[in-house]
């Protein structure tokens, strides 16, 4: 089973993405959790730093090719063993954040990252079994990243413009997609509730 959590930046991806790994880890599912754009993996990681820690200023369609390069990694390395062994395989995002990101965001032709991921990448991956967008008020999301005392990264640093471009993205690709949106501005219990309402019981 292949599960994808999306959502801006502070929506509570991760925290969920945990939950749900000790859920199915409870039911006797060998989980594991990928976290796009890096994960675990070395070389992905790398590509990440490059993008988004390094100061570089890259063209936006550099941008997706070095997503799409790391997603290839992680899909063939860890996801894909992973599911062919009946595991659960958990995903804090895929390419709909580069659609939200590089393309309404950074002005990248939609149909280009979509044509590139699907040359490079199978269809359990463009077609995951569950997708859930995660959406919360900026004002929340917002506190919630600055209360993590991370570094800022490159796309969380760009200016309100571009940050409301990726927020319209999401409700924008949840239609596109049929993809079930959901309300994380809740309690942590009352957000992951609502994500199992959408899984098999």
């Amino acid at each position: 089973m292949y599960i994808v959590i999306e959502g801006q930046d502070g929506t509570g991806k991760s925290t969920q993405a945990e939950l749900l790994r000790k859920h199915f880890e409870a039911i006797g599912k060998t989980v594991v959790i990928m976290e796009e754009p890096d994960g675990d993996l070395p070389q992905a990681h790398d590509l990440h730093d490059m993008i988004l820690t390094r100061g570089y200023r890259l063209e936006p369609l550099t941008n997706v090719l070095l997503f799409t390069a790391a997603r290839v990694e992680l899909w063939r390395k860890i996801a894909e063993p992973a599911l062919k062994d009946g595991g659960v395989v958990i995903s804090t995002r895929n390419y709909w954040s580069t659609l939200a990101y590089q393309g309404y965001g950074e002005g990248v032709s939609r149909s280009k990252i979509i044509r590139l991921t699907k040359d490079l990448l199978p269809e359990k991956y463009i077609h995951p079994d569950y997708s859930f967008i995660l959406t919360v008020p900026d004002t929340v999301r917002l506190a919630r990243q600055k209360s993590r005392g991370k570094a800022t990264e490159t796309f969380e640093a760009k200016p309100d413009d571009f940050q409301q471009k990726v927020n319209a993205a999401y409700p924008r690709i949840a239609r596109e997609f049929n993809l079930p949106i959901i309300d994380a501005s809740g309690t942590i219990d009352e957000v992951f509730a609502a994500i199992m309402q959408h899984l098999p019981n």
